[in-house]
């Protein structure tokens, strides 16, 4: 066997010292990173706390329990009220991750407006916001995702106001944001998720920013497409839809799907063709049956673009005068978005939160979510 020369280790020495130097150096690079992937119980627990600041203090005084103040984080900017009755507040910790909290509906009538504004948009395009403002924004691919306009609304007005604020964290060394809204504001953090991610991928945000988003108590915000998409983008524990199985925001906005709504490849786009090839009976059965079941739903959508689309467009304007309405996307596909962790009401819930026919937010507050979360195991 031939001994091993030291003379020989000089030749090898300066690969050792670059292979110790990158085993070395790669737990430093694995701290550097603020935010991980992974559904994070107290995470969303602090976004909730501060989610809380954003709202009236006379509406949260009047709530039976309070909600503690965050502790983890401190305010760096909260917005002023904006387009339809929007606000969002920017936080940060002494780690450089920064907050994007989004509110969500309060009792003033315009913020329903637009809630109700729920006619559908393609997910790629513009908004004329004002004269002086245009909302270009490329939230999906797919020419067949599309969005609610009056959350769309809502997103052009709040991204105005967040992007350079972004821009100016970052300069300082911020590279990680949460985003977090709670109802409507859960809504709108898809929507401007999906927004921020697209202006990296345009180049106008730097691309090393990692963004990771707790969508709650959030309503439909978009077809089958849009959330394909959505989902795809916060894959690997990216973003999260947390729901309370008791509340009934995340079921609306009403959902009228049509043939339209499917693939491309479908088994009805050429359901002519296969009745025809049916004996006398069956297809006049046939054809009856396909026509009871296609046109309601053709009509349900024709409807929801005309009085959730076009009439509360024209009440839009009279409070945004500079807004232009858009053209709508014929579709009211509906669908849930995101993985979602869902927060199981027990018989122990209800003991505590009644049903009721008076208060139809009993479910939906920050408070039944705080409450289930705590009995979250995951």
């Amino acid at each position: 066997m031939t001994s091993f020369k030291p003379c020989l280790l000089r030749h090898f020495y300066p690969a050792v010292v670059f292979i110790v130097s990158i085993l070395a150096v790669q737990p430093v690079l694995a701290q550097t990173s603020k935010l991980k992937p992974g559904f994070d119980k107290a995470e969303y627990q602090e976004l909730v706390y501060m989610h809380a600041l954003l709202y009236d203090t006379a509406m949260t005084n009047r709530q039976k329990f309070k909600i503690p103040r965050p502790t983890k984080f401190d305010s760096v900017y909260t917005s002023p009220v904006m387009g339809l009755d929007n606000r969002w507040g920017l936080w940060k910790n002494k780690a450089s991750v920064g907050v994007i909290n989004l509110r969500g509906t309060t009792m003033n009538a315009v913020g329903w407006l637009e809630n109700f504004y729920a006619a559908m948009v393609p997910a790629h395009g513009e908004l004329q916001i004002a004269k002086d403002y245009t909302f270009k924004y490329h939230l999906a691919d797919n020419p067949k995702a599309a969005v609610h306009i009056g959350w769309l609304v809502g997103t052009a007005y709040l991204a105005r106001d967040i992007v350079p604020k972004i821009d100016s964290l970052y300069k300082t060394g911020v590279r990680d944001f949460l985003i977090m809204g709670h109802s409507q504001g859960g809504a709108l953090s898809y929507l401007i998720t999906a927004h921020l991610c697209s202006l990296q991928k345009q180049g106008t945000l730097p691309k090393d920013i990692r963004f990771k988003t707790y969508a709650s108590a959030a309503p439909k915000v978009g077809n089958t497409y849009f959330a394909y998409e959505y989902e795809h983008l916060v894959d690997g524990g990216w973003g999260y839809n947390v729901i309370n199985s008791a509340d009934w925001v995340p079921e609306v906005p009403f959902s009228a799907q049509t043939l339209s709504d499917f693939n491309n490849t479908n088994p009805f786009k050429n359901i002519d063709g296969i009745i025809k090839k049916q004996k006398l009976i069956a297809r006049i059965g046939m054809r009856h049956a396909y026509k009871r079941l296609k046109k309601p739903s053709e009509k349900a959508q024709r409807n929801y673009e005309k009085y959730l689309g076009r009439y509360a467009g024209k009440i839009v304007s009279k409070n945004l005068p500079e807004y232009q309405s858009p053209a709508f996307y014929k579709s009211s596909n509906y669908v849930r978005t995101g993985p979602t962790i869902v927060l199981l009401a027990t018989d122990e819930y209800y003991s505590l939160f009644k049903d009721s026919g008076q208060n139809v937010f009993i479910h939906h507050g920050l408070h039944p979510y705080l409450h289930l979360i705590e009995q979250y195991k995951y």
